[in-house]
């Protein structure tokens, strides 16, 4: 198992968290990994986004570099994970602020 580097909470900005949500595509995939589980980054998954393979790994990557997600690589299976926790407790209101609101 490995991780892409992602950069560390230290150094992650507010501004370049907010840039990158600034994209509705991105924002949307943030939105999908809100439970904070990884998900796999197949493309049967974010289809219905009918965006292009090199497309789909311009907006992870910079979700990753921005400090929203981390990917990790399982042989050949890659997953992304947007790191909650994290961001909570660096930005707090943050992550209630652009998840939907949970079900009732």
């Amino acid at each position: 198992m490995t991780d892409y580097p992602s950069p560390d909470m230290s150094g992650v900005e507010l501004v370049d968290v907010l840039r990158a949500l600034g994209d509705p595509v991105r924002l949307q995939i943030v939105r999908r990994l809100g439970d904070g589980v990884p998900c796999p980054k197949t493309p049967e998954i974010w289809e219905d986004l009918n965006l292009s393979k090199s497309t789909m790994s311009h907006h992870f990557r910079t979700l990753r570099e921005s400090g929203l997600t981390r990917t990790v690589v399982h042989g050949r299976t890659h997953t992304i994970q947007l790191r909650k926790d994290e961001l909570a407790e660096k930005f707090p209101g943050l992550i209630e602020a652009i998840l939907p609101d949970p079900p009732r």
